[in-house]
């Protein structure tokens, strides 16, 4: 198969000098914004354990946001490919994030909580089976140096 190459830009900005930059850690605020072209503006912030506005997406959520969504477009498309037919999928995802005692943070867990509706009970076992094969097509996946866990659950 041929490689492809793909490429992604944003524009991120900073919105938090409260007129005396960085002068000290508690006098900027965490705020900052990313553009894409023809893209809504997203607004956001740190988490609020670093300063941050809670009322904001911060970069761990929207990196659990990347896990999560990338996995649930993959799973579609396996499932479309298998002949499942999804008629509902929710994913309340959650992360975990270890900081040690010189302030460095890594993620180490992420579990997916799948509640699934297909048409169909009896290709169940093939909807579970297609949860591993989603995983490793997912290019976000792939880039971890974590097993990302799949909790699935079927809905009727």
């Amino acid at each position: 198969m041929k490689q492809e190459l793909h490429n992604y830009y944003i524009d991120l900005a900073w919105k938090g000098n409260r007129g005396v930059g960085t002068k000290s850690y508690k006098e900027y605020d965490r705020s900052y914004e990313v553009n894409s072209e023809g893209k809504v503006t997203l607004k956001l912030s740190s988490d609020p354990h670093f300063l941050g506005d809670s009322s904001k997406y911060n970069p761990e959520e929207l990196f659990l946001i990347s896990i999560s969504s990338c996995f649930m477009l993959w799973y579609l498309h396996l499932c479309a490919d298998s002949g499942i037919i999804i008629e509902s999928y929710r994913d309340k995802a959650s992360a975990e994030m270890k900081i040690d005692s010189n302030g460095i943070g890594k993620f180490e867990r992420v579990d997916l909580n799948i509640k699934l509706k297909i048409t169909d009970m009896n290709k169940k076992e093939i909807a579970i089976k297609l949860l591993n094969q989603a995983d490793k097509m997912c290019f976000i996946a792939n880039s971890l140096n974590f097993k990302v866990n799949h909790n699935l659950e079927f809905i009727l």
